[in-house]
């Protein structure tokens, strides 16, 4: 009886070791398992932050990109704007310059659209005493019929009309309308004037090989015309503008040989003396 009290009492104390070991090796593994499963989380947050910092990051370098373009779109747009300045001041100076000498020439007389404008050659102090033989400089007679009042009349609206847009700044309108005066009027004593002034329109909108076409054939067609030195120094211009620099500097010095005591003159000096001040290339 004691002997099987012993056995059953060994058989326990055995039992208790073996569930306390069994307990001690599985309590190791629990113990594990949990800080793995927190580890695991406590990654994965700080990979999530670090994403949404890469994110911001990603932002920040659009933001900074994107002020850098809008500085160049603005450095793009000063540039533009400074240079439709320029224009504009050179566009002010031309029609200033033009301007200027209309309104020298109107209280003159010269450019009063009358019928003694600058188409017409004064005659002469001596010419009655001229010997019947001599040779004279008077421009060739017109050709065509002598107009009549209703045709000066219509010639001299229509050239009122053409100037009247020149000085408005119109300068479409104007070359239009000395063309048409030109074609329907070409014996009328303002045509010289006409084609200076179409000249006058289209170098004011910078086509100038068209504004030498007009200059040139005022000289040629009208060499005693009170626009011829005006013409010149234009046409001077003209070609220094188109870069034909050689042509250009020998036409202003023929103004000032032709007609030495002339505005035109003086302004033909002017730009000479400019250009000797610039460097050469």
């Amino acid at each position: 009886m004691s002997f099987s009290l012993a056995n059953r009492f060994t058989a326990s104390i055995s039992m208790a070791g073996a569930l306390a070991s069994a307990m001690l090796f599985m309590a190791p593994a629990h113990a594990q398992d949990s800080p793995m499963s927190l580890s695991d989380r406590v990654a994965r947050l700080e990979q999530q932050q670090q994403n949404q910092g890469q994110t911001r990051v990603d932002q920040l370098n659009q933001m900074q990109q994107m002020q850098s373009q809008m500085q160049q779109m603005q450095g793009q747009i000063e540039e533009l704007q400074h240079q439709l300045q320029q224009l504009q001041d050179q566009s002010k100076a031309q029609y200033t310059d033009l301007d200027s000498r209309v309104g020298r020439l109107e209280k003159g007389g010269s450019a009063n659209p009358g019928p003694a404008a600058a188409g017409s050659t004064p005659t002469p102090a001596n010419a009655a005493s001229a010997p019947a033989n001599a040779t004279t400089a008077a421009p060739p007679a017109p050709s065509g019929p002598a107009e009549s009042a209703a045709d000066k009349a219509a010639a001299l609206t229509a050239y009122n009309t053409a100037f009247k847009s020149l000085r408005a700044g119109d300068y479409v309108s104007s070359s239009r309308g000395f063309r048409e005066f030109i074609q329907k009027y070409p014996n009328d004593a303002l045509t010289s004037n006409a084609f200076y002034w179409l000249g006058e329109s289209y170098y004011a909108t910078t086509n100038y090989q068209v504004a030498v076409e007009a200059f040139k054939h005022l000289l040629s067609q009208y060499p005693q015309s009170d626009k011829a030195p005006d013409a010149l120094l234009k046409l001077g211009y003209s070609q220094l503008q188109m870069k034909q620099t050689d042509a250009g500097t020998a036409t202003l010095k023929s103004v000032l040989a032709k007609y030495p005591n002339s505005n035109a003159a003086k302004l033909a000096r002017e730009r000479l003396s400019r250009l000797s001040q610039q460097p050469a290339h």
